[in-house]
């Protein structure tokens, strides 16, 4: 890379103005959406759509919402021409559905698209010719002059053919190409001939595109220019202002949004961000900015992975693990820190009962978009307590005690650390079940026991084994179940005193499973700690002190 790239690279440096307003503006609805995946986005791809494809793409951006779908660009194939052709012809076009079709502004050309489209109930027709001075004279050798009469012939044309076929509600589109880097005057000229050219009324729409071919400048720059032009376009009543971002600078989303603070009121882009280069302005992400928001985008995403799916089988093109929204890992938390904090959103907004979302790192809740909850937290080695204490809850549906979740935490880390990879659920639960649920444990177990009351004294009867040893009775009394169990067991060398004891109810009803926990004081003031789960409560607390005792013993 070059230590001076402005030799190189000379800065794009746009019209300074300061009479700007759109950064004090908010969004509040919103914009009309043209999703181009069935043209830009296919004109894209290394292997171009077939109708098969083209068909299931078709049918899914109709069931998400779509009412305007760039389908093709008739005049490139032979196929082109044959899918805008079975659509009309086999009544695949919804009643709010308008079908639009892309040309250059050749006349050979415009007339092949016209005829593509006969017969369809409604249409926009798109024409484009390119405007930036860099295009102008390199590619083109066209003076200012040469260009705006280009796209007037055009549009004369394509007025002509569309008067001839009244059958179709016709919408002209024109997209000066390359508008991000023409100068803002030229482009105002030109657009205002074509407008005048069309004569737009509400029987004959306009919209005037403006694309950012290449993005060349910070989304701020092109927001600017977008007021600029909506304040000084003639007759702006009649026209939609339409824009199309590229992403180039890996800023299409932000310029998508500036834009339509400055006066755009329509989007045009691909889902996933499909398109030439780095793609076009992803649609999904825009419009589940929006959602988030508040602000209803018209867009249903609720299946977001079967729209993943089917745009992954027809473009050839996977979606991105860290991709906004839609990829496999974007509402997945490892570090403990987003565990826990993810973790305690979830419980507060338990206990308030509130349709209000605030969740710690998670912008959107997952179930809206029709993902579950069982991938938000995932363990491994750069986990922590919140982890590994999400996983066992969510399996249990209990809330484990914080002393207890940092026990366990520690536990996970060293499995995670000792196998080098993530812990699946299936695996955290069965360390749990190891670590507290220690009914068979060969170090200490409850065979039987018995309690009674000797006046305001509990006495706790019972038989256990250590180790190898054979069963032997012990016998402990206290002021309850607990604390006589524990006297019983300090009878045989094993001393605990109670820290902290709870219990929660796994189930409603009769049958209902109670589990217990346990934190005791064990010799040399070290915690250790205890689970017991059982339909009984006082058996499940017994079980949660020999889960304890256990851990002494060095068995958990």
């Amino acid at each position: 890379m070059l230590k001076t790239p402005a030799v190189k690279y000379p800065p794009f440096l746009p019209p300074t103005y300061p009479d700007r307003t759109w950064p004090d503006r908010r969004l509040e609805r919103a914009p009309r959406w043209c999703s181009t995946d069935l043209r830009d986005g296919n004109q894209a791809l290394v292997e171009p759509m077939d109708l098969a494809r083209k068909n299931r793409l078709y049918d899914l951006l109709v069931r998400l919402g779509f009412k305007e779908i760039e389908v093709a660009f008739p005049a490139a194939s032979a196929v082109e021409q044959a899918f805008v052709r079975s659509l009309i012809d086999d009544n695949r076009i919804p009643a709010d559905v308008t079908l639009q079709v892309m040309t250059p502004a050749r006349p050979p050309l415009i007339a092949t698209t016209i005829a593509a489209l006969a017969g369809a109930p409604r249409a926009i027709v798109h024409l484009y010719n390119a405007t930036a001075p860099l295009f102008r004279r390199v590619v083109f050798g066209l003076d200012q002059t040469q260009t705006v009469a280009l796209a007037v012939e055009g549009t004369r044309l394509i007025r002509e053919l569309t008067e001839a076929r009244p059958e179709t509600r016709w919408t002209y589109q024109y997209s000066p190409e390359t508008f991000c880097f023409t100068e803002w005057e030229f482009a105002l000229e030109i657009c205002e001939r074509v407008r005048e050219t069309w004569g737009p009324t509400a029987e004959r729409p306009l919209i005037l595109n403006l694309p950012t071919t290449v993005e060349v400048a910070m989304p701020n720059a092109f927001a600017d220019q977008i007021e600029w032009f909506h304040r000084h376009l003639s007759s702006r009543e009649h026209v939609t202002l339409s824009v199309h971002p590229h992403n180039d600078r890996g800023t299409a989303v932000a310029t998508a949004e500036q834009a339509l603070l400055a006066g755009a009121e329509r989007i045009e882009g691909c889902l996933f961000g499909n398109g030439e280069r780095t793609g076009n302005v992803d649609l999904l992400t825009l419009a589940l900015n929006l959602y988030t928001q508040g602000i209803d985008p018209g867009l249903d995403f609720s299946a977001l992975d079967e729209v993943k799916e089917v745009l992954e089988w027809c473009t050839g093109l996977p979606v991105p693990a860290r991709h906004p929204y839609a990829g496999a890992l974007v509402y997945t938390a490892f570090s403990g820190s987003h565990q826990d904090a993810i973790r305690k959103g979830f419980a507060a907004r338990e206990a308030r009962g509130e349709a209000r979302w605030e969740i710690p790192y998670l912008p959107l809740d997952p179930a809206d978009v029709g993902r579950s909850y069982e991938a938000v937290i995932r363990v491994n080695s750069q986990s922590g307590k919140g982890g590994a204490a999400w996983v066992v809850e969510r399996a249990l549906g209990v809330s484990l005690p914080k002393g207890l979740q940092a026990d366990f935490g520690r536990r996970v880390q060293a499995l995670a650390d000792a196998q080098g990879g993530e812990l699946d659920a299936e695996a955290v639960c069965a360390l749990f079940a190891r670590a507290y649920f220690v009914e068979d444990s060969p170090a200490l177990r409850l065979i039987d026991h018995h309690l009674s009351r000797d006046g305001e004294t509990c006495v706790f009867r019972g038989t256990v084994s250590r180790g190898q040893e054979p069963p032997y009775a012990v016998e402990g009394r206290g002021n309850g179940s607990l604390s006589s169990a524990l006297a019983a067991l300090a009878s045989v060398g094993v001393c605990l005193s109670v820290r902290a004891f709870s219990e929660q109810s796994l189930e409603r009803g009769a049958e209902a499973r109670a589990i217990a926990f346990l934190e005791a004081e064990a010799a040399g003031g070290r915690s250790v700690f205890g689970v017991g789960l059982d339909t009984d409560t006082t058996l499940a607390a017994l079980r949660a002190v020999v889960s304890a005792a256990n851990a002494v013993l060095g068995d958990a």
